[in-house]
């Protein structure tokens, strides 16, 4: 049974034999996996046994387990993680046996990456999607976003003006984690009065996340001097690239899409609601629709995405790749800087 992240705690009484925790946003996993436990422990799952899948796994041990008298109480948690979501031949026979074997005092938790659509078809998964729940933890977008940015705000009880909202999704979108991080921080300043833009700019100024956002002001501004400047403090305080490269990603996205719709003869002034660019925001993309063609934006979306990959294939963290993006954001760097390649 497919159950999303806020519906989790209404569908798990009684507790199912198994719960499939599968999704990319590290924020919605880690909030389901607490639900789970703590409802579990109201039932008397006490202990927790922890297993990965890894080069050389014995599913033999999750079989043992699973029928292994507790030493400690009576219930246990089992959790499984499957770092590729793909239990293999071996597997997905063990997953279909054991949903054979009842036993109501083990709770079997599995987690892992993202599914796609043909393995929510196989066999393994509907032989425990028909025991348990499955909970798809997918990033919320839009509007959906925003939803889920009003819940947090009204379960930490804070009082944000529209524009501040509307600075923290321009902010935040995508990243459920630093969003409810950011929000936390702010019950810690501001617990009951009204917050508004300026103000978020002077909790924000000294927090890396912040220091981010004003990196890629100063990228769409051409303000090259500042930008390889902030750039250098992020790198020195240990701020991950992910983070900046998800604030980069979501700029060029906006980039593209003003240009795409500049460079075809539409007017772009509906577009300024639809991507939710505040005003005081406007002159920053103004000024980088002017200076920039269709081509060296999406040069800039390319060579971005080069270094992503090297991040996520590699583990490499190219901090020279990152300031030579910067400077594509000035139009004649494109000419001057060609014969350098990011690899």
């Amino acid at each position: 049974m497919r159950v999303y992240p806020d519906q989790l705690l209404r569908n798990i009484s009684p507790l199912p034999q198994c719960c499939l925790i599968f999704g990319d946003d590290p924020w919605l996993c880690e909030q389901s996996r607490i639900a789970l436990y703590q409802v579990a422990k109201q039932q008397g799952f006490d202990e927790k046994i922890q297993l990965t899948q890894e080069t050389g796994f014995n599913w033999n041990e999750l079989i043992e387990q699973w029928q292994a008298m507790s030493l400690f109480s009576s219930r246990r948690i089992i959790e499984l993680t499957l770092p590729t979501a793909k239990p293999g031949t071996e597997g997905s026979a063990m997953f279909q046996s054991l949903m054979q074997m009842d036993n109501p005092d083990v709770l079997l938790i599995l987690t892992g990456p993202k599914l796609a659509a043909e393995q929510t078809k196989s066999k393994w998964f509907k032989s425990l999607d028909a025991k348990g729940v499955y909970v798809p933890c997918i990033t919320p977008e839009g509007a959906q976003f925003q939803r889920w940015l009003d819940t947090r705000i009204s379960h930490y009880a804070l009082s944000l003006s529209r524009d501040s909202r509307e600075m923290l999704f321009a902010l935040y979108e995508g990243n459920l984690l630093a969003a409810d991080q950011a929000l936390q921080l702010l019950q810690l300043l501001s617990p009951t009065a009204p917050i508004e833009p300026e103000q978020l700019t002077q909790y924000f100024e000294d927090q890396s996340r912040f220091s981010v956002f004003q990196l890629t002001d100063a990228m769409l501004s051409n303000q090259q001097d500042k930008a390889q400047h902030i750039l250098s403090q992020l790198k020195s305080e240990g701020v991950a690239m992910p983070i900046i490269l998800w604030s980069l990603f979501k700029e060029l996205a906006v980039l593209l899409q003003l240009k795409t719709a500049e460079t075809s003869g539409q007017p772009i002034q509906a577009l300024w609601s639809k991507l939710r660019i505040w005003d005081k925001r406007k002159p920053l993309y103004q000024q980088a629709l002017k200076r920039l063609s269709l081509s060296q934006v999406k040069t800039l979306l390319s060579t971005s995405s080069v270094l992503e990959l090297k991040l996520k294939q590699q583990g490499i963290e190219d901090w020279t790749g990152l300031s030579h993006v910067s400077l594509l954001f000035d139009a004649k760097a494109h000419k001057a800087l060609e014969h350098i390649a990011i690899d």
